[in-house]
């Protein structure tokens, strides 16, 4: 019932647009607020899309393509190659990547290398490759260590991609999943949503959803933020306590 109220939003979005275009993407988010709980164990969010055509639309011989992107926010992070010495692990080299997405999530209609060329996949972010700029390294552009990243970021459930995760219901209306893993990290997210047909971009549009604390977690939190001191005091009060509960539940007569 959520689905397809989520879906008659986005018909009506699509009939009360006016605007003069050859195409152009109406989307439907399910959610653009994820509250973490102390139970939450991750979630899926829904997003339907229209392709609205004007009589200006020419008929397009190759079907379209759709690609979802939901980036999380950025921060520095660096990798570092370990080399094993007998017993012990050095660091060997490392690369420091700035301002790259803590998480991904890229969900396609069909595989990526099939939908445009390499370039126009690295000028408009296809693939986790092009979406971790060379320009974004610290030093020499080393295509091993941005491989590694994202191999990290794989195996911790914070990178994902589907290639068949987009679905047409009709030749103009398709929905996909968008994962939110237990790990993602507070904060602003944006989906892009881009429209491609033989290679070609045809239109791109975006929306967005908040990662946010709910419950007990975001009352510690804010009160953390909003009275750092009384916040402290409370926290030092409640240490004394229980190590004076300690000593007396485990104390020698």
């Amino acid at each position: 019932m959520k689905a397809a109220g989520l879906l008659v939003a986005c018909l009506s979005l699509l009939l009360l647009s006016g605007r003069a275009h050859a195409e152009a993407l109406v989307l439907s988010l399910s959610n653009h607020r994820v509250q973490i709980t102390s139970t939450w164990a991750g979630s899926d969010l829904v997003i339907f899309g229209v392709i609205d055509n004007d009589r200006r639309s020419v008929t397009r011989q190759e079907p379209y393509d759709v690609v979802v992107t939901a980036i999380g926010p950025r921060a520095s992070t660096v990798v570092r190659e370990k080399v094993r010495l007998g017993p012990i692990w050095m660091n060997l080299q490392q690369r420091k990547f700035f301002e790259v997405p803590i998480t991904v999530a890229q969900i396609s209609s069909r595989p990526i290398a099939a939908i445009t060329a390499p370039d126009l996949r690295r000028r408009f972010g296809l693939g986790l490759e092009a979406l971790l700029d060379p320009a974004g390294y610290d030093l020499i552009y080393d295509p091993s260590f941005r491989s590694a990243l994202i191999r990290l970021q794989r195996n911790a459930g914070l990178y994902k991609t589907d290639e068949r995760g987009v679905t047409f219901i009709t030749p103009s209306i398709f929905r996909a999943i968008v994962p939110v893993p237990p790990t993602a990290p507070l904060g602003g997210y944006e989906v892009n949503v881009a429209l491609y047909s033989g290679g070609v971009l045809l239109a791109r549009e975006s929306t967005n959803f908040e990662v946010s604390k709910a419950g007990f977690e975001q009352a510690v939190a804010t009160a953390a933020r909003q009275h750092p001191y009384l916040y402290g005091l409370a926290t030092a009060a409640i240490a004394l306590i229980f190590g004076w509960l300690a000593t007396v539940i485990f104390r020698r007569d």
